[in-house]
């Protein structure tokens, strides 16, 4: 896995765009990271984390994170579309002041899920557990970034 490297670097080769400022695409994903929020706890607090299952969390954890990334590059005026569009999401989160540490641990998440998808990878319960306590403390400080300010 290569390093990250700076958003700006992805908008300069146009992976992202500046675009019109779409509050309303904003709100209507943070709004559904919430409801996918709740049934990753739900499951997790009814069935548990688990080697079987272990996929399913990452997965969707994942997918939390980049929709309130995204959702906050909607606030911002920005989008990412193409072959490196996840990568320049999460690299957004830098400029969303979150540490190098976690940026790093953000893009191994978006290299094993992108494993997963495409690759039939298969994960352990003790990663999916890492990634939930990532999801769990990042997911705050996202999901206040991801709200349209009225």
């Amino acid at each position: 896995m290569n390093p990250l490297r700076n958003f700006e670097e992805f908008l300069k080769e146009g992976v992202a765009n500046k675009q019109r400022v779409d509050l309303s695409r904003a709100s209507s994903l943070a709004e559904e990271a919430e409801k996918r929020k709740a049934f990753l706890k739900e499951m997790s607090d009814k069935i548990g984390v688990n080697d079987e299952n272990a996929n399913y969390f990452i997965e969707n954890a994942y997918d939390i994170l980049t929709e309130l990334v995204r959702a906050r590059m909607f606030i911002e005026g920005l989008k990412a579309s193409g072959v490196s569009a996840h990568e320049a999401e999460i690299s957004y989160m830098r400029n969303l002041g979150f540490s190098e540490s976690e940026v790093r641990f953000a893009n191994e998440l978006r290299y094993f899920r992108n494993g997963i998808i495409y690759y039939g990878k298969r994960l352990n319960a003790e990663y999916a557990g890492a990634v939930l306590d990532f999801l769990n403390k990042a997911y705050p400080k996202l999901l206040q970034l991801a709200r349209p300010r009225k």
